[in-house]
């Protein structure tokens, strides 16, 4: 489901379900060895589909562990993104320059109260519009998802926190796209500022999905001099 909008240069693996067989190395074993019930099996599941999507990169999967933020810390040369949900877990990796970021979420509204901490007044405008012309999918979720996907991206590049409030996302209900302006000073990457993020997103099997690929062409070579603009 997620790799449907992830460009080629990634490569993905999901699962609907938690297999029994799993094996995790040693060393990420060891980061649940305390942990017990649901959050062994998400993480167990999440970490096996990573190793399945750098298998499927044309890289020997090794040990995925954790940063200090929870974050997975892949190997030299590869770049990635780790999320799961209730009923789904899925990876996406690259050896491109760059930052991946994927999220999924249930296609259900936020619990109440959670959206006015998660957006801005101009979002929640945009939200209202969206409601009343497509009922059926819940966009302050759909919203919530995106922001967790440029935050994804958006840490490997910057190494700093981003806040739900330092960027804002306006969706594309006709595309399947989203934007994200950074309202916050980004880092170089390619040789220019970073100002914003694009990401595409999907809905299906009572799921939302998003992605954000901010990764360089295949031999692509930082220019000397860009003005600045929207990472796109």
């Amino acid at each position: 489901m997620i790799e449907e909008i992830l460009p080629v240069t990634v490569k993905a693996f999901d699962t609907f379900t938690d297999p029994s067989d799993v094996v995790l190395f040693p060393e990420e074993a060891a980061l649940v060895r305390l942990v017990a019930g649901k959050r062994r099996a998400e993480f167990t599941t999440a970490r096996d589909c990573a190793h399945r999507a750098m298998r499927r990169l044309g890289v020997d999967p090794v040990p995925i562990l954790s940063g200090p933020y929870g974050e997975p810390l892949w190997p030299p040369g590869v770049i990635g993104s780790i999320t799961h949900c209730a009923g789904y877990r899925a990876a996406a990796v690259s050896v491109q320059p760059g930052a991946v970021g994927i999220d999924a979420e249930p296609d259900a509204p936020l619990p109440p109260g959670v959206l006015e901490v998660v957006s801005l007044p101009r979002e929640r405008e945009m939200l209202l519009g969206l409601a009343a012309l497509y009922p059926r999918t819940s966009w302050d979720r759909l919203l919530f998802s995106a922001k967790e996907s440029v935050y994804k991206a958006w840490f490997p590049l910057a190494g700093r926190w981003l806040d739900f409030q330092d960027a804002v996302v306006s969706l594309d209900p006709e595309r399947g796209t989203f934007r994200a302006e950074l309202l916050v000073p980004g880092p170089r990457w390619m040789g220019r500022p970073l100002t914003g993020f694009s990401g595409r997103w999907r809905t299906g099997a009572g799921l939302i999905v998003t992605a954000v690929a901010a990764v360089a062409a295949p031999h692509a070579v930082p220019p000397a001099r860009q003005p600045e603009g929207n990472l796109r």
